[in-house]
């Protein structure tokens, strides 16, 4: 292993090859356990979903930002629902997010895509 290339010799150092590779590895390892992987949960539910219903999706939210996890809100809206997208689907989304905000941060505010609305929220 070279220690100073820019010296006159330049300096090198003798050692096992073998157990340099080991203790390379090992580090590499050191770092796969400390660092974490952040998922997407996603929540799906529909303009006609209940108050109740919605509650408990709003408690599974909280649980998977408790975790440090992002979560991918989805409304779905089938066949004549879509003609409610910017007014109930908007409501209702901007409802979670209020309930949300001590717990979350909005990633991406309701957005539609095709005939979904989708909203990203991240732990704070």
């Amino acid at each position: 292993m070279v220690v100073s290339e820019n010296a006159d010799p330049p300096v090198c150092r003798v050692m096992n090859y073998d157990k340099f590779r080991y203790e390379q590895q090992k580090k590499v390892q050191e770092a796969k356990k400390k660092q974490t992987v952040v998922e997407t949960k996603e929540i799906k539910f529909r303009p006609k979903t209940d108050a109740h219903d919605l509650n408990f999706k709003i408690k599974n939210i909280k649980k998977f930002l408790a975790n440090k996890n992002k979560v991918k809100l989805t409304m779905r809206f089938r066949g004549r629902e879509i003609v409610y997208s910017q007014t109930i689907g908007i409501e209702a989304m901007n409802k979670i997010a209020e309930t949300l905000k001590e717990d979350a941060t909005i990633l991406q505010m309701p957005k539609m895509e095709g005939r979904q609305l989708v909203m990203f929220v991240g732990p704070k």
